[in-house]
């Protein structure tokens, strides 16, 4: 190993460079991994053996996942960070002149630095499957940093480049290969031999790879005007979606228009300037430290408690129990869904169907691994099979009534020690226990609508929740994918807690005669996503009824004694409006 990163070997003529940081599940660019590279390529490049390079990974579900950004939080001037910039400039130039054939062998996630590595070698090859590709720095309030701004337009062109670094969106195996940003692709198990087979074909000038651009693209970038016509509706584009509230966007669109005016080595200068600003931008720290805040987030505080979570209940099966179903099965758990009758049931495993036959046909999964998760979905009619379930997440209507029902009809058949989790997004937990007989295994997992997009779960304990069950039930959110948050129980938990008090303002302001156009579109210039408006119409306003019925009490009592609590939501259901 070179500097617990890099392992070279030789198979035959051609080097391949193991990438596989040590004690650490994927691979990042950090400060060993400059040193690592460093090294190998010196070594590389004392020694005539090899006629040809292959980068690969050992990691099962990363290529490399992007840069360490401890490294950017650590450093104070604009000088260091572009004294680091320069740094990865010059190695991912050394790859790119090292004098053989380069091959990036990808498997699973190449993000950010991990894709400018990519991008700085001659040919790609990915799996066909469970890879993506993406420059997300833009996410960060930052842009590509390692020469992406200026390798990528030239590889896929000027258009298709815009999109993906102002975005910083995913781009999965089919149109990574159609668009140019891999040369071909290969099932995961011939991947090294695929890439052994192209480093020889390179090596030898019988492999000669096919990068013709699609019309459209190459006649957007082939003349300055013809640029300017792009750069112009990317600047729109930008302006329209972030309403001018985030820099990011506009410094990588002028590091791509200064490289391909004036030429690559001015625009990684550009680059260089540009991210060095940036790093020093309240939005940069801002997202960063909410990047920082996620990944504490993510590590379980009661992992020693956790238990075996194999089968998991699901009661109702609309939108939200199907999403409920679609992520569990995604996370390694067979799902029993209940309703009324089986038809209802059914419909469940339909809404998972047609989610994953999406993911299908973007080749984000395979059609045998959408298969394999659809049959991990059982509808069934009544709760006879329930008595082996490890948890029941209950999406059934917000009704405590309801909710007292099928807790009781759980408990009358599931083991004693079944985790019962409540799907609901206003009613304290403490009066759904009050319906059970073991109260410790009760429990909240808020789920937002849709599920398999939206990452955020909120755990709700009460005093009476066991910490193996809370302990358990945070496992299982990560499992699902999700970012888990956990709080205490009462009214609105704590996202409908926050909310309520935004919401009855937007009530108290239509009361008041203020026009909802105006308003929604304020608040979206703020930087919010939607206006509140537009958020009753998408939530309902007969949700949003009951849910201030929850809440009046509560504000008034927490928040201000003589807050006015508006009736508006409750008028508007009563006059036929939802």
């Amino acid at each position: 190993m070179i500097h617990d990163y890099l392992d070279l070997d030789y198979h035959g003529d051609v080097a391949v460079v193991w990438i596989d940081e040590q004690d650490a599940k994927v691979n990042r660019l950090n400060q060993r991994a400059l040193q690592a590279v460093d090294a190998v390529i010196d070594e590389l490049e004392q020694s005539d053996r090899a006629r040809a390079v292959v980068f690969i990974s050992r990691k099962p579900t990363t290529f490399i996942a992007g840069a360490d950004l401890t490294m950017i939080r650590d450093l104070e001037t604009p000088a260091e960070v572009r004294t680091m910039i320069r740094e990865g400039h010059r190695l991912m130039a050394r790859i790119q002149t090292l004098g053989v054939p380069t091959v990036a062998a990808i498997h699973g996630a190449a993000m950010g630095g991990g894709l400018e590595v990519a991008l700085a070698c001659d040919y790609r090859i990915a799996t066909d499957v469970a890879t993506k590709l993406a420059l997300p720095e833009v996410k960060l309030g930052l842009l590509p940093g390692s020469g992406g701004t200026q390798r990528l337009p030239r590889l896929v062109g000027l258009q298709q480049s815009l999109d993906m670094m102002l975005t910083g969106k995913n781009i999965y195996p089919r149109k990574a290969r159609r668009i140019g940003l891999v040369d071909d692709l290969i099932y995961e198990a011939g991947l090294l031999d695929a890439a052994l087979q192209a480093a020889h074909g390179l090596a030898d000038g019988s492999l000669r790879p096919d990068r013709d651009l699609d019309l459209t693209d190459k006649l957007l970038g082939s003349t300055s005007l013809s640029r300017k016509v792009v750069y112009q509706q990317a600047e729109a584009n930008v302006k329209k979606e972030t309403k001018g509230n985030y820099p990011a966007p506009f410094k990588i669109l002028e590091c791509v228009k200064t490289g391909m005016e004036q030429g690559f080595e001015a625009g990684l200068q550009k680059e260089e300037e540009l991210f060095a600003d940036l790093v020093f931008t309240p939005e940069s720290k801002a997202l960063v430290s909410l990047f920082f805040a996620k990944q504490e987030a993510d590590k379980n505080p009661w992992k020693d408690d956790v238990r075996d979570v194999h089968l998991v209940g699901v009661l109702g099966a609309g939108l939200m129990g199907g999403g409920i179903a679609e992520v569990s099965a995604e996370g390694d758990m067979d799902v029993l869904v209940k309703d009324i009758d089986l038809e209802h049931a059914a419909s469940a495993k339909k809404v998972v169907w047609n989610d994953l036959t999406k993911k299908a046909k973007k080749r984000i999964i395979s059609t045998f691994e959408r298969d394999r998760l659809v049959e991990r979905v059982s509808p069934v009619g009544s709760y006879d099979q329930f008595d082996d379930v490890d948890l029941v997440i209950e999406a059934v209507p917000e009704n405590l009534d309801v909710k007292h029902q099928v807790l009781k009809d759980v408990e009358a058949i599931a083991r004693e020690d079944c985790i019962f989790a409540s799907n609901t997004s206003s009613i304290p937990i403490d009066d759904i226990a009050e319906a059970s007989d073991r109260p410790e295994t009760v429990l909240g997992m808020h789920y937002f609508s849709p599920v398999p997009k939206m990452p955020l779960l909120e755990i709700i304990r009460t005093e009476q929740t066991a910490d193996w069950a809370l302990a358990t039930a945070f496992d299982v959110g990560q499992r699902q994918g999700k970012t888990v948050i956990v709080v205490n129980d009462g009214p609105g938990f704590y996202t409908t807690r926050i909310l309520a008090v935004y919401m009855n303002e937007a009530l108290l302001l239509l009361e008041e005669g203020a026009d909802i156009e105006q308003v929604d579109k304020a608040m979206v210039q703020w930087g919010f996503p939607m206006g509140p408006y537009t958020l009753f119409d998408l939530v309902g306003i007969d949700v949003g009824a009951k849910i201030t019925e929850v809440m009046k009490g509560y504000l008034k009592d927490r928040v201000d004694r003589d807050m006015n609590i508006s009736a508006s939501a409750t008028k508007l259901v009563d006059a036929g409006y939802t």
